[in-house]
């Protein structure tokens, strides 16, 4: 079995990403993707097919994330490579058509995800600027597009600012709900279907994979890697961080949401929080619906970013046509990998539903965790010790990481 520490890539002489994200900026870049490509776009799918039981089809997905999350965590140091699931499941399987195949398969779930939250974002914008649809989405793909180009710290600075304005978004609604109804969540358990009640199980097991879109990030904020001050200490801080965070976020907002809204009605919006916080406080959905607005671009913008990255880390290897992998000497960013991205994103954007695209980047992703993790799996069987300093996970983590990707994709297929 190869050494993982042997998978570099090809020595290359031009312009590199400079390193300037710390801890913050790397939280506050998880926070956005996750938040962004979630809860503001997916709230109404996940209640039209979960109903009541919505919150525990985000707190499922959550369980599955989190042991996939700490696999993500221990390769980021033991490789610190950009394309970085790439790099993991070559290292742990030593077939580079199966690298090849998984850097692609994310670069694809990052370009559809981009294209769901960019429609997310058209319905929100529609509310407050009456406009077609499909010119609404070329102004929303193209810019972010070229924001993306401009400079990594920049535009992952510029996302911190917009993620702190959506948690406060969240917040609002979440004060809201547990002003109006202090005793609340003394119900939370209620949401927990009956054993035997398979009508509620296949609801939540329908809406688990489109809830588990909502916590995808970890796997953007790996492929930054080249890019983070102290990667080994950092990375893994900052994974676990946005995970928690997020986790508490969503179960608080979307048990307020089915208790404040019928599902049939936030399932029919086209701006389900913007309903939602009218609902909630009686005052005009704008405010919030700006945020939304904010929350969805600043998902597009972070999603990019991150396949971007992996197109550029596949080009270094040698995967990919080697313009791929140049880096911009002003903007020091992968500016013809980003162009690439964005006209994909747009043609996505342009074609498919919303619901679609949210399930395809979660059966995606799915399948690249189960990858990974058996990719861990086997570099710790191979006895090849961690460098010093870095996070590990005890060996029962990727294997339940495995099983619980699997099955939870498994089952959302079955009952979807």
């Amino acid at each position: 079995m190869p050494d993982p520490h042997l998978s570099k890539p090809k020595p290359h002489p031009r312009t590199e990403l400079r390193r300037s994200i710390g801890l913050t900026l790397l939280v506050f870049y998880g926070l956005g993707t996750t938040i962004g490509a979630g809860i503001y776009v997916l709230i109404g799918a996940t209640v039209a097919r979960a109903g009541a039981q919505a919150p525990l089809s985000f707190l499922l997905a959550a369980v599955v994330m989190a042991f996939s999350a700490a696999s993500f965590a221990e390769f980021s140091g033991r490789i610190p490579q950009a394309a970085g699931e790439a790099a993991y499941v070559e290292a742990g399987f030593g077939w580079p058509w199966l690298a090849l195949g998984t850097g692609l398969a994310m670069v694809f779930a990052a370009s559809v995800s981009s294209a769901a939250i960019a429609l997310g974002a058209t319905g929100y914008i529609g509310t407050l600027l009456p406009a077609p649809a499909p010119l609404l989405t070329v102004a929303v793909v193209g810019g972010i597009a070229v924001l993306a180009g401009w400079g990594v710290r920049e535009s992952v600075g510029f996302a911190a600012v917009m993620t702190v304005i959506e948690i406060l978004g969240l917040a609002a609604i979440i004060g809201a709900g547990l002003l109006g109804d202090p005793g609340m969540l003394s119900d939370l358990p209620d949401t927990l279907p009956a054993p035997g009640d398979g009508t509620a199980w296949a609801g939540v097991m329908g809406a688990s994979l489109i809830a588990f879109f909502a916590f995808i990030g970890f796997d953007d904020m790996v492929n930054l890697v080249e890019e983070t001050r102290d990667p080994a200490r950092t990375m893994p801080r900052a994974i676990l961080l946005t995970l928690a965070t997020v986790t508490v976020l969503y179960v608080l907002v979307v048990f307020v949401a089915v208790r404040a809204v019928p599902p049939a009605e936030l399932a029919a919006s086209d701006a389900p929080v913007g309903l939602l916080f009218h609902r909630l406080t009686g005052l005009s959905p704008v405010a919030i619906t700006l945020i939304a607005i904010v929350a969805t671009l600043n998902g597009i913008i972070i999603q990019m970013i991150m396949a971007a990255r992996v197109l550029y880390g596949l080009a270094r290897r040698g995967a990919l046509p080697a313009r791929l992998g140049r880096v911009h000497p002003r903007s020091r960013t992968p500016v013809a990998a980003t162009a690439l991205i964005g006209a994909f994103v747009l043609a996505l954007a342009l074609v498919f539903p919303l619901d679609r695209l949210a399930e395809t980047t979660s059966t995606v992703i799915l399948t690249v965790f189960t990858l990974v993790n058996l990719a861990l799996i086997r570099v710790k069987r191979s006895g090849v010790a961690a460098p010093a300093g870095v996070f590990t996970v005890p060996g029962v983590v990727p294997v339940l990481g495995a099983i619980f990707s699997a099955a939870l994709l498994a089952g959302s297929l079955w009952f979807g």
